[in-house]
């Protein structure tokens, strides 16, 4: 089976490749809210603490995928900037205060580094959330990601820089409705801009 073609458009502002297509990325993100469902049976609330701003088109298709009830609830972490690796991760905004005695879903679009999951969650637990799980749609194929607790990946990737589904490079691409591939030209033009 070959890859899918890049949309003109997007082939035009850089994107090299389709890494995940737009079918993939709906079929399991389906799988994945079953399994969320699936795990809660206790009677206690369950709330999806999503990772701003790159999570929320994963976590919107996500809560809509769970079939059960769940409230949602946003964290702000800074950790890129203009840049195409991680620069530590630093909580941009409070955490939720209506954690304790819930399950908690962090919520994040990519893995990378693990900074952000660990110090989200050592947060959460620390404010009494019953229990904490990461659910990530993509974790890269590298040291960091592999050793950094996470208990649902929707996608293991490369170690390329991705774009799309809600992923940037200095906000734009995140309306793309597919991973892909963002080239180095594209990086070296809009990191001089």
């Amino acid at each position: 089976m070959h890859a899918p073609l890049v949309p003109r458009y997007w082939a035009d502002q850089g994107v090299e490749r389709v890494l995940i297509d737009e079918g993939s990325i709906n079929r399991r993100v389906q799988e994945l809210g079953r399994e969320l469902a699936a795990q809660f049976h206790d009677g206690r609330e369950v709330v999806l603490v999503a990772v701003l701003t790159g999570a929320v088109v994963f976590v919107a298709d996500l809560m809509r995928a769970i079939p059960t009830r769940v409230k949602i609830s946003m964290v702000s972490v800074a950790s890129y900037g203009a840049s195409t690796t991680s620069q530590g991760a630093v909580l941009a905004s409070a955490l939720p205060s209506n954690i304790q005695g819930k399950h908690v879903i962090l919520v994040d679009e990519i893995l990378d580094s693990g900074g952000t999951i660990r110090l989200v969650r050592d947060r959460l637990n620390a404010n009494g959330a019953a229990s904490v799980q990461a659910c990530v749609l993509l974790r890269k194929q590298r040291p960091q990601a592999l050793e950094t607790p996470c208990e649902l990946v929707g996608f293991d990737i490369p170690d390329v820089f991705v774009v799309g589904y809600g992923l940037d490079f200095n906000d734009e691409f995140r309306n793309m409705p597919f991973v892909g591939v963002l080239g180095e030209a594209a990086i070296r033009a809009r990191s001089n801009s």
